[in-house]
């Protein structure tokens, strides 16, 4: 559920009307439902009831300083993969012993930040993916004097359907050690000064739709567990990653619920010991924001009719990414009688891919009309950028009746001004 419904025949925000927001702010611009943040959040705690758990919320989805505050408040903890959203989800509140640090690549100096974050108490746990890796955070934390908690991320080698570009629990995806290496490398943590075996860690992908994927990859990574304590390895902490799906059209998305996922999880994990850490993004995040855009023009009478918005891709990217459906609807109800024609919903940007979808049947539209483009909370304005000079879209929070700019729209002036010409051109 969220909280953008049709009321007065248009699409409000909790208790604002979007086109109140299009005509204080502009278009296009990302627009937030705090009540849906909470409710997906609470939805993920109900469900986790009854275990020793972290609901670590992955900070990529959605990297905004008010949205990551809300979260705090509410009990989040963060998953990371960089410096800066290290540096995010401190500014925000939450607590560095409730921070996991993911990724392939950190760098010496993110290890060391991560390290010395709370006076030297460090962060609860590094997810690491390579040997490689653990040698560079051993050598880190021996010079800083301190002890680095670790947990290896394991690739078990499951294919969780979905588009090739967010699957990440496959043999030959990046992310990972090889599930049949992972007994070498937690020896090898033995071998290394300052460094602590906390648990493991997994994540096999993104927008997973069903929960045989995650249940098979739970049986091998609790049958390494085993191995791992039988070895000697005190493992105290699984993290099961994230990855579960949102519904992005309701007639053909039936991903399960966080509480089927909760029980799933409980049930696997009976009897095992173990701390659960979660790190949903999308599941939180998705539905609770729309981009909300105008029709600039309308282009009719050839192969095609186009409805050319003034959001393009580099304002939302997962359409021309990874060919993404997001629902697009007019944020004035239009009369039931109103003639149906498909559209190619394209953005102004000079790119063949700069399209939102085709062929999509809509009530005939007016230039100047709004609309929103679904579930777009998450991957939405962190992967933003300013390609053709087109200045990042600013972000909006609505709270029952009153809503705040939480990201400013920056200037033509204010783009040019981060840039410089050499004397000696």
């Amino acid at each position: 559920m969220n909280h953008f419904q049709y009321k007065q025949g248009q699409l409000w925000a909790e208790n604002v009307p979007l086109v109140e927001i299009a005509q204080s702010v502009g278009t296009p611009v990302y627009v937030y439902s705090a009540a849906t943040f909470t409710r997906h959040f609470n939805a993920f705690t109900n469900a986790s009831a009854g275990m020793d758990h972290l609901i670590a919320y992955s900070v990529k989805a959605n990297s905004n300083l008010a949205i990551l505050t809300l979260l705090a408040k509410l009990g989040a903890g963060a998953d990371v993969v960089s410096g800066g959203e290290l540096e995010r989800a401190l500014r925000a509140g939450i607590a560095p012993d409730k921070i996991v640090f993911s990724g392939v690549g950190k760098s010496k100096d993110e290890m060391r930040a991560a390290l010395a974050c709370n006076q030297g108490g460090g962060i609860y746990q590094f997810n690491v993916e390579s040997v490689s890796e653990l040698i560079a955070l051993s050598e880190v934390a021996t010079d800083m004097g301190t002890t680095a908690p670790v947990a290896l991320r394991i690739n078990p080698d499951v294919n969780a359907g979905g588009h090739e570009k967010i699957s990440t629990g496959n043999a030959e995806n990046k992310f990972g050690i090889d599930i049949t290496l992972a007994r070498a490398a937690y020896a090898k943590i033995r071998e290394l000064p300052s460094l602590k075996v906390t648990g493991v860690d997994m994540h096999i992908g993104s927008q997973i739709n069903t929960l045989a994927p995650f249940e098979k990859a739970m049986d091998k990574i609790l049958d390494l567990v085993k191995v791992l304590r039988t070895d000697g390895h005190t493992v105290k902490n699984y993290d099961v990653g994230g990855g579960l799906g949102i519904c992005y059209d309701e007639d053909t998305d039936k991903p399960p619920l966080p509480a089927d996922y909760g029980d799933m999880v409980k049930r696997k994990t009976k009897g095992h010991d173990l701390k659960i850490i979660f790190e949903p993004g999308r599941a939180i995040a998705g539905n609770a924001g729309i981009l909300l855009s105008k029709v600039r023009y309308i282009k009719s009478g050839g192969a095609r009719n186009f409805l050319i918005l003034d959001a393009a891709m580099n304002d939302l990217i997962r359409p021309a990414l990874y060919g993404a459906n997001h629902v697009i609807e007019p944020v004035r109800k239009k009369s039931e009688t109103s003639e149906i024609i498909a559209y190619d919903v394209v953005g102004p940007v000079c790119e063949t891919g700069d399209t939102f979808t085709k062929m999509r049947e809509m009530p005939k539209m007016q230039e100047g009309d709004l609309v929103a483009i679904r579930s777009a909370g998450a991957y939405g304005a962190v992967q933003s950028s300013e390609y053709n000079t087109r200045p990042q879209v600013p972000e909006v929070l609505v709270s029952g009746d009153q809503y705040a700019v939480i990201r400013k729209r920056p200037s033509i002036q204010d783009i040019l001004d981060r840039e410089d010409v050499p004397n000696w051109i």
